[in-house]
């Protein structure tokens, strides 16, 4: 009887020691892929910025292209105008 019961006592000390060492792996493995987690949303912050920054160039030459067309036009019109008045 006494076996049993030191056999049971040492059964629940293992599992319990057991139990918290895959706990602590558990934290490890949290914390390491905390780590990668961060590391992944710096890289895509990264990425968003430098397509904002691309898409802020297509823009201003898109901007700097229609003005050119819209100075183009005034001239032309400019130049009707001054055919009219003579």
């Amino acid at each position: 009887m006494k076996k049993i019961v030191l056999s049971i006592v040492a059964v629940m000390f293992l599992a319990s020691f057991s139990s918290l060492s895959f706990a602590d792996e558990m934290g490890k493995m949290k914390e390491e892929m905390k780590g990668e987690m961060k590391g992944e949303k710096e890289k895509m912050k990264g990425e968003k910025e430098k397509m904002k920054g691309e898409m802020k160039g297509k823009h201003e030459e898109m901007k700097g292209e229609m003005k050119g067309e819209k100075e183009k036009m005034k001239g032309e019109m400019k130049g009707k105008m001054e055919e009219m008045g003579k």
